[in-house]
């Protein structure tokens, strides 16, 4: 684990935790079927959106899986438009039209998720295309799955950035499933950022449950991307402590997996490290509860907020 700066980690956990918790809120709501419709959550990556976006700018785009609640909150959407958006309330970031699957927010630089498997990685190619035309610094920052990986839009996506040297990261959140099967059985070579090299770009695996080697990792190759030097491969190794949806019974896993997981998992490791390096446990208690409020009384108002009008279903949408 890398070393960290004590005040930057303290305000890592407190993303982490807020996202964490939201998920939580979103599998309480589901339960209970305020929230209808087909859910992915993503609890136990919560380190590869906050490092990520950490080392991004405001100008830079973000595009993300399905599995995309997590990056909406760490591009700053609030929880509240949220979760309006999914309970299907007018005070959503859609309008209530878009749930969990298919919401944005460009207001906040999230351009939204994609339930087309890897299909967000062209796209992110239009958006560095356009900041290249436009002579604007912005990078565009595509996630995806390992499965994603094995999908053609994926590679023709990193062929075309390679080929012109735009300025997009491919981040791979390997989460070691590609839905219900592991990665490792569906490919020859389960090392994913080696791929890199056939397109003549940069490629690497790191902790992807550790915050800052993630933004650090970000950062440099941003950094390259703005100066001109092209796209990256970045494999973020990390492991969902949930199933693929809501309602996966997750009978595929090995006994043991989860419990060795979420020894690994990025919240319970930074709390550790924060209390080795001194941090008292009612410090990161507090942390914790407070984003517990922040997400109760988001959960509360989104609640409060009136349905969609089913009369308006067809505004704002665009073909």
């Amino acid at each position: 684990m890398t070393s960290i700066d004590t005040g930057q980690a303290l305000a890592d956990l407190a993303a982490m935790h807020r996202i964490r918790l939201l998920e939580e809120k979103i599998t309480e709501l589901r339960k209970q079927q305020t929230i209808q419709g087909s859910v992915h959550l993503c609890v136990g990556q919560e380190a590869i959106y906050v490092g990520a976006r950490g080392a991004l700018t405001g100008e830079d785009r973000v595009f993300s899986t399905y599995r995309g609640h997590g990056w909406a909150m760490a591009c700053g959407v609030p929880a509240e438009g949220i979760l309006a958006e999914l309970l299907g309330r007018e005070t959503g970031v859609c309008r209530g039209r878009g749930g969990s699957a298919m919401f944005s927010a460009a207001d906040h630089g999230f351009y939204g998720e994609n339930s087309i498997v890897g299909a967000g990685a062209p796209i992110a190619c239009g958006a560095a295309l356009s900041a290249r035309v436009k002579k604007e610094p912005r990078v565009a920052l595509t996630a995806f799955g390992d499965g994603a990986m094995n999908q053609g839009a994926i590679h023709e996506a990193m062929n075309f950035a390679a080929y012109l040297d735009l300025p997009v990261l491919f981040i791979c959140e390997n989460n070691t499933y590609a839905e219900l099967t592991p990665i490792a059985d569906t490919v020859r070579d389960a090392e994913l950022h080696k791929r890199a090299a056939a397109y003549g770009m940069p490629g690497e695996r790191i902790d992807g449950n550790d915050v800052t080697a993630v933004r650090e990792c970000v950062a440099h190759h941003a950094r390259r991307a703005r100066e001109g030097h092209g796209p990256a491969l970045i494999e973020m190794m990390t492991q969902r402590l949930v199933g693929h949806y809501y309602g996966d019974m997750q009978s595929y896993r090995p006994k043991g997996e989860l419990t060795e997981a979420k020894q690994r998992e990025p919240i319970a490791r930074l709390r550790g490290q924060l209390l080795a390096e001194g941090v008292a446990a009612f410090e990161l208690d507090a942390v914790e509860n407070d984003a517990r409020t922040h997400i109760e009384a988001a959960a509360a108002a989104a609640l409060a907020a009136p349905l969609a009008n089913a009369e308006t279903v067809k505004e704002h949408l665009h073909a």
